[in-house]
């Protein structure tokens, strides 16, 4: 399967660029499109936040203070996109069937950033998020968790600073879960055009489930051929074993199964998923 549909929440402009440099290279790699989206708070949800006390003049203020800067991220993201595709001479243009080269398109709406983009993520082939540390854009990371928990689709995020390359050499994170599963499923149009496919395991990683080995022959069964690597935590942390692997395979794309456990677990102990949200700096492509 091709990928021919791409979507890009935005939210703000400090990792945007690199976002959008990263979902340009997918579309030129596929000649796909990309719909960027920009979701702009609607001022009436500020109401129910302001609690008991406030007199109506002073919601009303500050309804009229969050259109306000609503419309000014809004005017500060349509700008950026503008000149990102008048520099890298992007065809505008809404999705044709067939096209034999990358279009984009932007689209702007009003309401919950996490319904939206999760909404919108269930009709693209894959959704290309800017990365969650990035600064002014923390709140990408609603986006990013709406698409994994509420589209059924999956996810990339993109590393802070655009990659010179993506998908020419793909690392697999497998542990036997449903959710490495669902990434090796997701990841198989890239593992069939990739020059080389590693299969990255370890024994702090791998959970009830098929092996290294059962993983390999079922993507032979795809015309895959990937090698095997069992890597080993860095300093008791196998989310960074994990990308210590990768970074020596010089791995252009990492797909991975997200949250086998918990996120509630993750967010307070920790884990592989968390780990390499956080310290990731290649593209990671994620299923749950």
């Amino acid at each position: 399967m091709a990928i021919r549909k791409l979507l890009l929440p935005l939210t703000g402009t400090a990792a945007g660029e690199a976002a959008l440099s990263t979902c340009l290279m997918i579309a030129r790699l596929w000649n796909a499109h990309v719909t960027a989206l920009h979701v702009r708070v609607d001022s009436r949800d500020v109401a129910p936040l302001a609690g008991e006390g406030l007199s109506g003049a002073m919601i009303e203020e500050m309804m009229s203070a969050t259109e306000k800067e609503s419309n000014e991220r809004a005017h500060a993201v349509r700008a950026m996109f503008d000149r990102f595709v008048i520099q890298h001479d992007v065809i505008l243009s809404e999705p044709r069937p067939g096209a034999d080269c990358a279009t984009a398109s932007f689209a702007s709406v009003t309401g919950r950033e996490e319904d939206l983009v999760a909404q919108q993520a269930r009709l693209a082939d894959l959704t290309v998020v800017p990365h969650p540390d990035a600064g002014e854009d923390v709140s990408s990371s609603d986006a990013l968790h709406a698409v994994l928990f509420d589209s059924g689709r999956p996810v990339l995020i993109s590393p802070q600073s655009p990659p010179t390359t993506i998908g020419n050499r793909v690392c697999l994170g497998w542990n036997g879960t449903a959710e490495s599963a669902s990434a090796v499923y997701a990841a198989l149009p890239w593992l069939q055009r990739a020059d080389a496919v590693r299969i990255l395991s370890a024994e702090g990683y791998q959970r009830r489930g098929p092996a290294a080995p059962d993983l390999a022959a079922y993507l032979a069964l795809h015309g895959v051929h990937a090698d095997i690597v069992m890597f080993h935590s860095v300093g008791n942390s196998v989310g960074a074993g994990l990308l210590a692997a990768a970074h020596d395979f010089g791995c252009a794309l990492l797909a991975m199964g997200a949250y086998s456990h918990s996120r509630l677990r993750q967010l307070i102990l920790g884990g592989v998923t968390r780990h390499v949200l956080e310290r990731g700096n290649l593209p990671v492509m994620m299923n749950r």
